[in-house]
C-alpha cells in the first residue's frame, strides 16, 4: 500500500522529461579526465539549482588529494576536476540519503564499431544507444527525475537528500574520494550503477599492476647471444594464471554465480623497440581482482609473492628478477553489512514502484566501484540502477527507457521511506 505522499510523488515522475535529460547527458562526451567531464559537472550544478537544492560546486585540490596516503590512484591525466553536491534544503531532524552517480565515461574505442557517432544518442524503440547510456547516465537521469518528482509533488521531507555527482569513477574514484574528504556525508547511499534488475550489495576490488621483465639485447641475427624479455615473461604468465585459479577456489556466496569472481587479466604487453633486435624489456600491465573483505595490501603481497616465486624457479629470472609496481586505479572491495535493513527498503521500493511483483534479488559484483569509498566511510551503500554492465564499455552500450523510469520511481520511494515525510 502506498501512502498519499508516495502516490503523489510517483505520479509526478515525468517520463518524457526523463528521456530528454538522458539524451542531453549522453550528448556531452564526458570522457574521464577530459574538459567535457568538467563541463558536465557545471551543467548538472545548474540542474540541481533549478530543482531548488543547495549546491556545492568546487574545484578538487588535486595535489592535496594525490598526497593523501589513501588516495585511490588514477589512470587518466587531468588538469582539473570538480566536485558537486546538491542537498535539499527543507529537511529537519531526519536522516540524509545520498543519491550518487558518476558523470565520466570511458572512451568510445573503435568508432567504426559504432552505428553512428557514440555521443549522438540513437533511440530505437525502448532502447537508447550511446556511450555512457547505461554506465551511468541513465542512473544520473533517474536521480534527477526522482528529485524533480518529489519537488513537483510538494512532498515535504523530514530528512534530506544529497545528490553526489562525481568525476573519475572509471579510473579509481577520485571524485567520490574528494567528496567524502570535503566532509559530505549521509546515513545511507544508493549508487545508480547498471545492475540489470538486481540489487548489488558488494563489490570485489581491482588493482592495476605493472610487471617489468628484463632481457638481454642482441642483434636478431645472433639472438642466441641475447635473452628475449618476451620468452622470459612466459613463465610469469603461467604463474599468474595459476594464481587466478587459486584465488577463485572458494568465492563469497554473493559472487558464486560468476565464472571468475576475482579476475586476473593482463591487458597490455609492450616489448622491444626494433624488429631486428632481441628485446631487453617487457612491460605487462593488468588488472588484479581483490576478494571481498581482503585488504588491498594483502592482495598486492599475493601477486608480488607469485612473481618472486616464479622468478626464483627460472634460470634467467633468478638472477634478473622481474619487478612489480602498482600504478593507476586501486579499487578496494566493499560491501553493505550483511542483513542491513537498507537493502530491504530498496527491494520493497523497486517492487512497489513496478506495481507489485517480485523484489530484485541481491548479489555482488566482480568489478570495483565507488561503493567501497562510501562503505569505507561508514555509510551503508548499495547499487541499484538501470542498464546491464554486460554492454557497458562496448559499442553495444544501450539502456531501456522503461527500466530507467522504474529506477526513478524506485528512487522516489527509497527517498521517502528513508528520510521520511512531514
Amino acid at each position: 500500500m502506498l501512502t498519499d505522499e508516495e502516490a503523489a510523488a510517483l505520479a509526478a515522475v515525468d517520463e518524457e522529461a526523463l528521456g530528454r535529460t538522458l539524451l542531453e547527458l549522453i550528448g556531452v562526451p564526458s570522457v574521464t579526465g577530459s574538459a567535457a567531464e568538467s563541463e558536465l559537472q557545471h551543467q548538472l550544478a545548474g540542474r540541481l539549482e533549478w530543482l531548488g537544492l543547495d549546491v556545492d560546486l568546487w574545484p578538487l585540490d588535486l595535489p592535496a588529494l594525490r598526497a593523501d596516503p589513501d588516495f585511490p590512484g588514477t589512470e587518466s591525466p587531468r588538469e582539473e576536476a570538480w566536485g558537486l553536491v546538491g542537498t535539499t534544503p527543507d529537511g529537519g531532524d531526519g536522516p540524509t540519503l545520498i543519491l550518487q552517480g558518476h558523470v565520466d565515461v570511458v572512451p568510445p574505442g573503435d568508432l567504426g564499431a559504432w552505428d553512428g557517432d557514440p555521443f549522438v544518442p540513437r533511440v530505437a524503440g525502448d532502447l537508447v544507444h550511446g556511450r555512457g547510456a547505461c554506465d551511468m547516465k541513465a542512473g544520473l537521469a533517474a536521480h534527477l527525475a526522482a528529485l524533480a518528482a518529489i519537488r513537483t509533488s510538494g512532498t515535504r521531507l523530514r530528512g534530506r537528500v544529497a545528490a553526489h555527482f562525481v568525476v573519475g569513477e572509471e579510473d579509481g574514484g577520485l571524485g567520490a574520494f574528494g567528496t567524502l574528504r570535503r566532509g559530505h556525508r549521509g546515513d545511507a547511499c544508493v549508487i545508480a550503477e547498471p545492475t540489470a534488475g538486481t540489487l548489488i550489495t558488494a563489490n570485489a576490488g581491482a588493482l592495476t599492476f605493472r610487471i617489468a621483465v628484463p632481457g638481454r639485447a642482441a642483434h636478431g641475427s645472433a639472438r642466441e647471444r641475447g635473452v628475449s624479455a618476451v620468452d622470459a615473461y612466459l613463465p610469469l604468465h603461467r604463474a599468474l594464471a595459476a594464481l587466478e585459479t587459486e584465488r577463485n577456489r572458494d568465492p563469497d556466496p554473493l559472487l558464486a554465480e560468476y565464472p571468475i569472481p576475482y579476475g586476473l587479466s593482463v591487458g597490455m604487453l609492450r616489448a622491444g623497440d626494433w624488429a631486428s633486435s632481441v628485446p631487453d624489456l617487457l612491460v605487462a600491465e593488468g588488472r588484479f581482482g581483490v576478494r571481498l573483505g581482503e585488504e588491498p595490501e594483502r592482495a598486492r603481497a599475493a601477486l608480488e609473492r607469485c612473481v618472486a616465486e616464479a622468478c626464483a624457479a627460472d634460470p634467467w629470472l633468478r638472477d634478473h628478477p622481474a619487478t612489480v609496481s602498482w600504478p593507476g586505479g586501486q579499487f578496494a572491495s566493499g560491501r553493505l553489512p550483511e542483513g542491513h535493513a537498507f537493502a530491504d527498503v530498496v527491494q520493497a521500493a523497486s517492487a512497489d514502484a513496478a506495481g507489485g511483483g517480485p523484489q530484485p534479488r541481491v548479489r555482488g559484483a566482480t568489478y570495483g566501484s565507488d561503493l567501497r569509498h562510501y562503505t569505507g566511510a561508514g555509510i551503508p551503500t548499495l547499487q541499484y540502477g538501470p542498464g546491464d554492465i554486460a554492454v557497458a564499455h562496448s559499442a553495444r552500450e544501450h539502456v531501456s527507457l522503461r527500466e530507467t523510469v522504474r529506477a526513478a520511481r524506485t528512487m522516489v520511494l527509497t527517498v521517502l521511506r528513508t528520510v521520511g515525510t512531514k
